[in-house]
């Protein structure tokens, strides 16, 4: 299991504990000056697999409006991106965070490179979607993102935790709304487009 990038791991490692940390949803900045969003959102009906396969159902600009009508403005995959194939692909968003346009690269990496997967049945979790982010304008590394998926008898609940680098806390408030609205978004309509999407496999 390498840790290839400037993450917490032992934070991240409790995410795979039973129970909730003191802090599930807000922001702070931290001592090394990164701001860290957490967003705790349940989603009923739904499952982690369900999480993981929509990652790699996202396809255009018009997916992607679906996801957030109001704050998705473009979207596009990289070569590397297939149907229902997303690790190792990166996509480029424009989106709004508050009054902010902002242009992203989002590239997708193994969960296996931060976390033991071993470990996921015995913690129930269903999916593990991470992400390192580049501002394209700036070209310079924004930050990283962890979604840990753990399926409840009631559906899932999606644990976020977002690392802004050397962002002030305006920044972590705007990116807690806009996670906080997609995901609820996306906890709405998911379960059944999967299920028309999957009918008969």
């Amino acid at each position: 299991m390498a840790q290839p990038r400037d993450l917490p791991l032992a934070e991240i490692l409790q995410l795979l504990e039973p129970g909730y940390m003191p802090i599930e949803t807000g922001y702070f900045v931290q001592p090394n000056g990164d701001c860290q969003v957490r967003a705790l959102t349940r989603m009923p009906g739904c499952k982690g697999k369900m999480l993981d396969w929509w990652f790699g159902y996202i396809k255009d600009t018009a997916t992607y409006k679906k996801w957030h009508p109001q704050a998705h403005a473009y979207f596009e995959w990289d070569e590397k991106w297939k149907p229902g194939h997303y690790i190792g692909a990166t996509h480029i968003s424009h989106e709004y965070l508050g009054t902010e346009l902002k242009k992203l690269k989002m590239k997708f990496f193994d969960p296996a490179e931060i976390l033991d997967t071993t470990k996921f049945k015995a913690a129930s979790v269903g999916a593990v979607i991470c992400i390192d982010v580049l501002d394209i304008e700036k070209n310079t590394p924004d930050g990283h993102m962890v979604h840990l998926v753990r399926d409840t008898y009631f559906g899932c609940e999606l644990r976020s935790r977002m690392w802004l680098k050397g962002a002030p806390l305006a920044a972590g408030k705007a990116v807690l709304q806009h996670a906080s609205e997609e995901f609820g978004n996306l906890a709405d309509f998911l379960a059944d487009l999967y299920q028309k999407e999957n009918r008969g496999n």
